[in-house]
C-alpha cells in the first residue's frame, strides 16, 4: 500500500545501555571540585550502581531512537474513539512549565501565591459557565477520580436528607469506569440496556427508577457518539423519585457552547482537561478531572476552594459538609494552567466551533465509510462514529485484522470492541484537529484496508508487518505478560 502517511523506513535495533557500555568511555566532564576532599566511612555507601560507561553520542542517539519508536497526536492522526486524542496547542505547555508557575511551592500561604490560586478561581468559573453549572471542584485528578467525587457528593446529599440509598442505574453506553465509581461508594449497579436507537428509553427509567436508587450515571454523549435526546425527561423521572442525575462529561468535546448540561438536568458533572481541553492524554497521564455541581450540592464538594472575597484570593475554610480532600495541595496544577490557556485562547465564539467541528469531522467520517464498514447505528452522531466488521466476517477479517493493518499505515489504530452493546466495534473520533485533506487520506486508507480484506485477508493477519515486533499473541500477553522489561 502506497496511500497514507506511514513509511516503511529505517528499523533500528536498539540493546540495553548496559549492552552498549565500554569500559574507558566517558560522556561528561566533571569540573574540578572546589571544596576540600573528605573520608566517606564505607559502610554508608556499599558496592554502588554498575552503570554502563558510555559516550555522549551513545546517550543521544539511544534516546533520540527511542523516541522514534513513540506515537503521538504528534506524529500522525490519532482518531482514539472515546478518548478524545486532540492536538494539544504548544502555547499551553510554555505557559505550564514557565518558572514562576512550575516552580511557586504548594504550601506557600495565600498571600504569596496569589497568582497561582487567581488561575483556579478563573478556571473553576470558566468550567461553571462551559457547563450551566453553579459551583466547581479542580481537585480531581482524573476522569475516574471526578467520578468518585460525584458519587461521594451522590452519598452526602442523600445522607444530609435522612435517607440510605443502595443502588444506581447503570446504562450500558456509560463510560466503563461508572459502575466501579459507583460500588465503591456502595451503590449496586443497576444495568440498563440502551434502545434500538442506541439511546436511553424513557419508559424504562420510569419502571426502573424507585426510592431506593440514589441517581443515574449518563454519559452524555453517550459511548455509541449519540446523543441522550431523552435527557432532560429522564431526569425529571429521577428527581421525582428524590434521586440524583450524575453525567459523564468525557465526551464535552462534541457539546462545548451547545448544550447547557444544568437546562438537560444534570446535577453533578466532571469533565476531563485532558481531553476536552487539550492537555495531552494518554500514557498514565496527568489528568484532571473537575466536578461541576448544582448550587444546591455545592456544599458537598471536595475542600478547599479558591475563593475572591473582592481584594484578594484565598483557600476556603473547611466545609462541615465536603466530602473532603480528594487530591493534595491544589490538584494536577500544571494540567490547570493548560486548560485555562487553552480556554483563553480559544474564547467562547471559537470553543464552540471546536465541538461543532468535532462533530463534523465525525460525521463525514461516518458518511464516507458507511458503505465499506457495517454502521452499528445509521443516524446523526456527535463525536465519533462507532462501525463494526460484520462486512469483513465472510472473508474471516476481524476488527483487530484492521486495526493491526492500520498500523502498517501509519495511524494509530481507533478503539476496538468498544462499547460492548456493538459486537467486534470500530469507534473513531477524529476531533476537530484534523484538516480535510488528512480526513481523505485517512478514509482512503480505511477503503484500501477493506478491499484487501475481500482480495488478500492473510494480509491482514499478518499485519503489522513493518514494525520490529510483529503480530503478538494477544491471548498469551493476557494471561502470561512479561513484565521484567
Amino acid at each position: 500500500m502506497n496511500i497514507g502517511p506511514g513509511r516503511s523506513g529505517l528499523i533500528m535495533d536498539e540493546p540495553l545501555l548496559w549492552e552498549k557500555g565500554r569500559a574507558g568511555r566517558n560522556g561528561m566532564s566533571i569540573p574540578e571540585s572546589d571544596v576540600p576532599s573528605a573520608a566517606i566511612d564505607g559502610r554508608l555507601c556499599g558496592a554502588g550502581p554498575d552503570f554502563p560507561d558510555l559516550s555522549e553520542i551513545d546517550v543521544v542517539r539511544h534516546y533520540t531512537r527511542l523516541s522514534l519508536w513513540n506515537f503521538g497526536v504528534d506524529t500522525g492522526m490519532y482518531p482514539l474513539g472515546s478518548c478524545t486524542m486532540k492536538y494539544n496547542p504548544k502555547i499551553n505547555e510554555k505557559h505550564a512549565g514557565a518558572p514562576e508557575i512550575a516552580a511557586a511551592h504548594p504550601m506557600l500561604d495565600d498571600e504569596y501565591c496569589q497568582g497561582t490560586l487567581k488561575i483556579i478561581y478563573d478556571l473553576q468559573n470558566y468550567l461553571a459557565e462551559i457547563t450551566g453549572l453553579d459551583a466547581v471542584s479542580v481537585q480531581p485528578a482524573a476522569g475516574a477520580h471526578g467520578e468518585l467525587a460525584g458519587m461521594l457528593i451522590f452519598e452526602a446529599y442523600h445522607q444530609s436528607r435522612g435517607r440510605k440509598r443502595t443502588k444506581i442505574l447503570m446504562p450500558d453506553t456509560a463510560h466503563g469506569t461508572n459502575p466501579a465509581s459507583a460500588a465503591l461508594c456502595g451503590y449496586t449497579p443497576v444495568p440498563i440496556k440502551s434502545g434500538a436507537r442506541g439511546i436511553l428509553e424513557v419508559g424504562q427509567i420510569r419502571d426502573l427508577m424507585d426510592e431506593e436508587t440514589a441517581g443515574i450515571m449518563v454519559t452524555n454523549p453517550n459511548t455509541l457518539g449519540l446523543f441522550e435526546e431523552n435527557i432532560r425527561e429522564i431526569a425529571d423521572i429521577v428527581h421525582a423519585k428524590g434521586g440524583l442525575v450524575y453525567g459523564d462529561g468525557a465526551n464535552m468535546n462534541a457539546v462545548m457552547g451547545i448544550a447547557d448540561m444544568k437546562k438537560c438536568g444534570v446535577d453533578v458533572l466532571h469533565l476531563n482537561l485532558h481531553k476536552t481541553f487539550s492537555t495531552p492524554h494518554g500514557g498514565g497521564g496527568p489528568g484532571a478531572g473537575p466536578v461541576c455541581v448544582t448550587e444546591e450540592l455545592a456544599r458537598f464538594l471536595p475542600s478547599p476552594r479558591v475563593e475572591f472575597d473582592g481584594t484578594a484570593y484565598r483557600l476556603e475554610k473547611e466545609r462541615p459538609e465536603s466530602v473532603g480532600r480528594m487530591h493534595c495541595f491544589h490538584g494536577n496544577f500544571g494540567v490547570l494552567v493548560k486548560a485555562l490557556c487553552y480556554i483563553l485562547t480559544m474564547g467562547a465564539e471559537n470553543l464552540k466551533k471546536v465541538s461543532q467541528r468535532a462533530v463534523l469531522n465525525a460525521s463525514y467520517i461516518k458518511q464516507r465509510l458507511k458503505g465499506h464498514l457495517h454502521l452499528a447505528y445509521d443516524r446523526p452522531c456527535m463525536h465519533e462514529a462507532v462501525f463494526s466488521d460484520r462486512k469483513q466476517q465472510e472473508f474471516k477479517v476481524t476488527t483487530l485484522d484492521i486495526a493491526k493493518r492500520l498500523m502498517d499505515c501509519g495511524y494509530h489504530p481507533p478503539t476496538i470492541y468498544f462499547p460492548l452493546v456493538v459486537p467486534g466495534a470500530i469507534m473513531i473520533e477524529p476531533t476537530e484537529s484534523e484538516c480535510l485533506e488528512d480526513l481523505d487520506t485517512f478514509i482512503d486508507v480505511v477503503k484500501q484496508i477493506v478491499r484487501e480484506a475481500e482480495t488478500e485477508p492473510e494480509l491482514l493477519k499478518r499485519a503489522p508487518t513493518r514494525f520490529k515486533v510483529k503480530r503478538l499473541d494477544e491471548t498469551a500477553a493476557a494471561r502470561r505478560p512479561c513484565l521484567c522489561g
